[in-house]
């Protein structure tokens, strides 16, 4: 298949014409300039004799670029000058407009120069092609530099150039951040690699928000890349301007309960490397509170058995369990019984009566909380909630349910809450430890029946 190409149109051959002209005046004032220099200090110490940019618009340049054209980017940028030009490119984005009462189509403009385009598209020799020429490595016009753009792209190849050819590796971009800050694709691991070979700060923090390249990949789950940072020395300890760790941000990325597994391995390996499961930000907001928001179930168990605290509040006065009933309200087709087991399980008191309403079209999780009290406290609140057609398919239970209201429950049931209240936040370990028939154990543990006796 033929390489595609585009015409030079007649504005870009004679600015570049002009360009060439201007060029040449300036390179005999340069030469003058350094010449001078280089009497009074030798070359090693020498400052770089710097001019302001200039921009391009032109449609050919852009093509060129953007389309990976050697050729053409061999035609274009012959020289040092060309090589540094600042491209300009508008593009129309929707912004409110309060005068008008409605989204309009704005024009944006956005800089970069034509190495941080290369790189970032994965144009390995018109990259190299532009360092030969003299593009600046670590220019950051449009904010990042080419080896921000290449590794938030994930081009390891042009990684792998840049860095052979002496680009910064700890380079921070107008936000504050380094270029390990922006390995956050799956692709992006070899690029990782390849930065801290070359000497990246593992634990720098971003300027403002004090986020770690640790934060980055644990909020995405990007196991190899947590795995990668603490081979490293990744400091799991380290927080955010917020007061949030790498574990905390783990647990909030989880995002529902079946997109949790591949942040549970995260999490588990941030726990062995010593993070602390209690560890609160500024919001007293938990890593459970987080893993109970999101419903991932899987991750809040793995939390409590390394020491997490089912009964905390965080600053708003909620507990873990009352993040799981306001995720019950927002995640349809989910059963939170689990969930609500385990937490009973670590010693999360009952929740308030006034909140089963909240599980009352959920009859197995509703049937888990009930079960935590020593008799049904009122339900008129959760009955009116109930849908009538779930009432008729689950009729066995919600019937058994309003049966037991303010009834003295069995004396099995009494003794099962005398014990684990004995037992406390110990309740699931001593379980599995107690000396009885499975039938008995699932039992004290809040085992499902299908209705309240």
């Amino acid at each position: 298949m033929a390489e595609e190409t585009f015409p030079f149109t007649s504005s870009s051959l004679r600015s570049l014409r002009l360009q060439r002209e201007w060029l040449e005046w300036e390179d005999r004032r340069r030469a003058a300039a350094q010449l001078c220099r280089s009497q009074r200090c030798p070359p090693s110490s020498r400052a770089r004799l710097t001019r302001p940019r200039r921009s391009c618009r032109d449609p050919a340049v852009h093509n060129a670029l953007f389309s990976g054209n050697l050729q053409q980017v061999q035609a274009l940028f012959q020289d040092e000058d060309a090589a540094n030009t600042i491209v300009e490119t508008v593009s129309n984005q929707l912004a409110w407009s309060p005068e008008q009462g409605f989204w309009v189509l704005t024009p944006k403009t956005k800089q970069t120069v034509p190495l941080t385009i290369a790189a970032g598209r994965g144009y390995t020799d018109c990259a190299r092609h532009l360092i030969r020429q003299g593009a600046e490595l670590n220019a950051r016009v449009g904010g990042r530099a080419a080896l921000h753009e290449a590794c938030a792209q994930a081009q390891t190849d042009c990684v792998r150039l840049l860095l052979t050819f002496g680009a910064k590796v700890n380079v921070l971009s107008e936000e504050g951040t380094t270029p390990l800050h922006l390995c956050t694709a799956p692709e992006s691991l070899q690029c990782a690699k390849l930065l801290l070979e070359a000497g990246a700060t593992v634990n720098v923090a971003a300027r403002d928000s004090e986020v770690t390249p640790l934060h980055v990949v644990a909020a995405r789950g990007l196991e190899e890349h947590v795995a990668l940072y603490l081979r490293h020395g990744a400091n799991v300890g380290l927080r955010t301007s917020q007061g949030e760790t790498a574990l905390n941000a783990a647990c909030a990325g989880a995002e529902g309960p079946g997109s949790s597994w591949k942040h549970q391995t995260v999490v588990r390996q941030l726990l062995e490397a010593g993070a602390d499961a209690r560890a609160a930000g500024r919001k007293r907001h938990t890593p459970l509170h987080n893993a109970c928001a999101n419903g991932c179930e899987a991750l809040a168990e793995l939390l409590l058995r390394h020491g997490a605290c089912a009964g905390v509040s965080n600053a708003a006065g909620d507990t873990p369990m009352d993040c799981v009933l306001q995720a019950v309200q927002d995640t349809p087709n989910w059963e939170p019984e689990v969930l609500f087991a385990a937490l009973l399980d670590y010693g999360a008191q009952p929740v308030h009566p006034e909140m089963l309403k909240h599980c009352a079209n959920l009859p197995r999780a509703l049937e888990v909380l009930l079960n935590a009290y020593p008799c049904v406290p009122s339900c008129d609140t959760w009955v009116e909630a109930v849908i009538p057609e779930l009432w008729q398919e689950h009729e066995a239970f919600y019937s058994s349910a309003r049966a037991m209201v303010n009834q003295p429950r069995r004396l099995q049931h009494l003794a099962r809450l005398a014990v684990r209240a004995q037992l406390g936040n110990r309740c699931r370990q001593a379980a599995a430890r107690l000396p009885l028939p499975q039938l008995l154990r699932d039992y004290l543990l809040l085992r499902v029946e299908g209705r309240i006796q």
